[in-house]
């Protein structure tokens, strides 16, 4: 079956093509429009201007997915589209546009939920991957740990309390001179410092749960860095990332191993924007080799928004005939909106 998928969320706009079977997974097409350099004027993503620029891109970037897989709308089986969770005027582009050219081509419709099509990006780079597995999703807007029962069924097991953890890896960076957005810089910088430098608060919540909050490791940091500046001492940045990171990935891995452990399964599926980062990568590859589990990583360009990721998420919607109707709308939450079927 041939999908488009249409991912609008945040500040990506993407349109791609996937072909997907029961053994077999290709993205023909996979085009992304960031908005980075537009945010990075304030720090942080501004809905209002997101939106905006979805409406720019959304035309071009589902005609240049379309041209170059070499698909015409009449193949498509489905288009699938991002209906939450995320910013609510971003993702109405999104699932306004789809509405349209779905049922102005009589293709199907396919609503997803952003936090799956995170996950599915795991089925696109290891075509033996199956349910049921414990998916630890992490990125700018979302820290939760699923019990992923089938493909289009999760079981939410914890969740961050207040902040995610790429929002708080943004928000230290800023406040120390790295471009928005962050992760990607902080993680250089980490391989720099030392890890042990600076004591800080866990943010693995403690007791019987699986919950974060990472609100108190920012402030900590945060308040090292006034204590710092009130002294007149000279911050080390390298140690301060290395620090920080290590504290993040301590915490996220521990929530994990013990998800692992709580429901007896034995596959670990990382995924969302901040799967990227090398030291959580790294380890929980350590973490899943010492448990004898498997661990089930996107490549590095599917970590981040993507439609690609979402047209694999749709494709198990639709074997299951699970389409949307006329009166698809976008959530801002994390339940699908009426009018999908």
């Amino acid at each position: 079956m041939l999908l488009l998928g249409i991912e609008s969320s945040c500040d990506e706009t993407s349109a791609a093509v996937v072909e997907m079977e029961e053994r077999m997974r290709a993205i023909r097409s996979n085009i992304v429009a960031s908005q980075v350099d537009i945010h990075r004027l304030y720090g942080g993503v501004v809905p209002e201007i997101a939106s905006r620029a979805h409406i720019e891109a959304i035309t071009g970037v589902t005609r240049q997915a379309l041209e170059q897989a070499g698909v015409s709308l009449g193949e498509l089986g489905a288009v699938a589209v991002t209906a939450c969770p995320g910013l609510i005027g971003a993702l109405l582009v999104g699932v306004n546009f789809a509405k349209a050219l779905a049922f102005a081509n009589r293709i199907p419709l396919v609503a997803v939920n952003h936090i799956h099509g995170h996950v599915a990006a795991a089925y696109l780079c290891d075509p033996d991957l199956r349910p049921p597995f414990v998916a630890l999703v992490v990125s700018g807007g979302h820290t939760s740990i699923y019990r992923v029962e089938t493909e289009t069924r999760f079981v939410e097991l914890g969740a961050t309390r207040d902040d995610a953890a790429g929002e708080a890896f943004d928000k230290i960076g800023r406040v120390i001179g790295l471009p928005y957005p962050s992760g990607a810089a902080m993680d250089r910088l980490a391989r720099e410092g030392n890890p042990e430098a600076i004591r800080l608060p866990s943010p693995a919540l403690a007791g019987d749960t699986l919950d974060f909050s990472f609100s108190g490791l920012k402030t900590a940091a945060l308040n090292w860095l006034n204590g710092m500046a009130q002294r007149g001492e000279e911050v080390n940045r390298a140690d301060l990332a290395a620090s920080y990171t290590r504290h993040v990935v301590e915490a996220l891995t521990l929530k994990a191993e013990r998800a692992l452990e709580q429901t007896g399964l034995r596959t670990l599926v990382l995924a969302g924007g901040v799967a990227a980062n090398s030291h959580l990568r790294a380890s929980l590859e350590a973490m899943c080799r010492r448990r004898g589990c498997r661990l089930s990583m996107p490549e590095l360009p599917l970590c981040g928004d993507n439609g690609a990721m979402i047209a694999a998420a749709g494709y198990f919607q639709a074997v299951r005939g699970n389409f949307a109707d006329s009166s698809l709308n976008a959530s801002a939450g994390e339940t699908l909106p009426a009018g999908t079927g």
